[in-house]
């Protein structure tokens, strides 16, 4: 791989692809959305509180579901993908949906070019960071779109869960961020069982990296919660031990799988 250029062609492609499968899954129930039903989970929701009239920016939106459950939760909500396929997408479902979220098509890093508004809250969760080499650029474009006082929400699988192998069998990665990782895989966690063939190339990004990368550009941490469980069922070998908490088989309750973030920029 050469160059941020190549890295996020790469991964829009990988986005891209996948995007026709996800709107049709079980895992993303667009049917059920459509009915009313809301997205976000009890993790982010703790941590988002009252929401009615608040404007919040939603980082990696894909298309777009938890971005208009927001907007359903009284907020001025505006989501961010680099995938003009799944802003066309969540374009789409808004409309079909009867809200007034805005959508946007940018990779984080660029964004300051086609915003210029600050936000109550900027939010974003669940398989982001990864995507992205450096947080220190991806920390600075939270505290440039957050208004002096400001909350940032975080919430993201823990990086323990990336030093597994694909089954959970054996550690395969580093915990730290080490370089590229470049992966050619068939199926996708919406759909495991998908003939579909995607390359990507990510970043692991330990706790340390997010946190440092968050005070260095003026985010007060408030909380940091880890949890022994993943809300979505989205990783193999898993169980669901309690309703809505899936939990890798045989590790019972003994890694973190999720960990939360509140901030507030000073």
């Amino acid at each position: 791989m050469t160059g941020e250029e190549n890295y996020i062609r790469i991964n829009r492609q990988s986005w891209d692809d996948r995007l026709d499968l996800h709107l049709n899954s079980a895992f993303y129930d667009v049917n059920s959305f459509l009915k009313g039903k809301n997205s976000l989970q009890e993790i982010e929701l703790k941590l988002l509180g009252g929401l009615q009239g608040k404007s919040v920016l939603h980082l990696q939106c894909h298309f777009g579901q938890d971005t208009i459950s927001l907007s359903r939760l009284g907020a001025k909500a505006t989501g961010v993908d680099f995938s003009e396929n799944a802003i066309d997408a969540a374009r789409e479902m808004a409309k079909r949906a009867n809200t007034e979220t805005e959508f946007i098509c940018s990779d984080v890093y660029a964004l300051p070019h086609h915003l210029h508004r600050q936000f109550d809250i900027v939010f974003t969760s669940y398989g982001t960071i990864g995507w992205l080499p450096d947080m220190d650029a991806w920390a600075k474009t939270v505290s440039v779109f957050l208004k002096p006082g400001g909350k940032f929400v975080f919430v993201e699988f823990h990086p323990v869960v990336w030093m597994f192998d694909k089954t959970f069998e054996k550690i395969e990665y580093s915990y730290f961020n080490t370089g590229a990782i470049e992966e050619t895989e068939t199926g996708t966690y919406a759909d495991p069982s998908s003939k579909l063939i995607l390359r990507s190339v990510t970043w692991n990004h330990s706790q340390g990296e997010v946190l440092n990368s968050l005070i260095r550009n003026h985010l007060e941490i408030q909380s940091l919660d880890e949890l022994d469980y993943s809300p979505w069922n989205c990783f193999s070998n898993t169980v669901e031990s309690e309703p809505g908490k899936f939990r890798i088989k045989g590790m019972d309750k003994k890694i973190p799988m999720v960990y939360a973030i509140a901030a507030v920029k000073k």
